[in-house]
């Protein structure tokens, strides 16, 4: 079995819709990672998401406008993406 990626999602333009590709990665069973840049909508789509993340154990980093804390969490990722 191959060792696993290490996926970080950053929602920055369709941040619902990344949530929600976020919660499909964990069907691979790699680490998935959530570091948002700026807020998250609020609404009952943002609120589903969320507690389906909270349930997989993904956890959410709330970044603000922090670029060193995003370049960071690049680097100790396999794969990105940027939605």
């Amino acid at each position: 079995m191959a060792d696993p990626k290490h996926i970080l999602m950053v929602p920055i333009d369709k941040k619902v819709e990344a949530l929600r590709m976020a919660s499909g990665l964990t069907l691979l069973d790699d680490p998935v990672a959530i570091a948002t840049w700026g807020d998250l909508p609020e609404g009952p789509e943002t609120d589903e998401q969320i507690e389906a993340l909270d349930f997989a154990d993904v956890p959410i980093t709330r970044l603000g406008h922090d670029v060193d804390m995003l370049a960071s969490q690049i680097l100790n990722s396999d794969v990105v993406f940027f939605v």
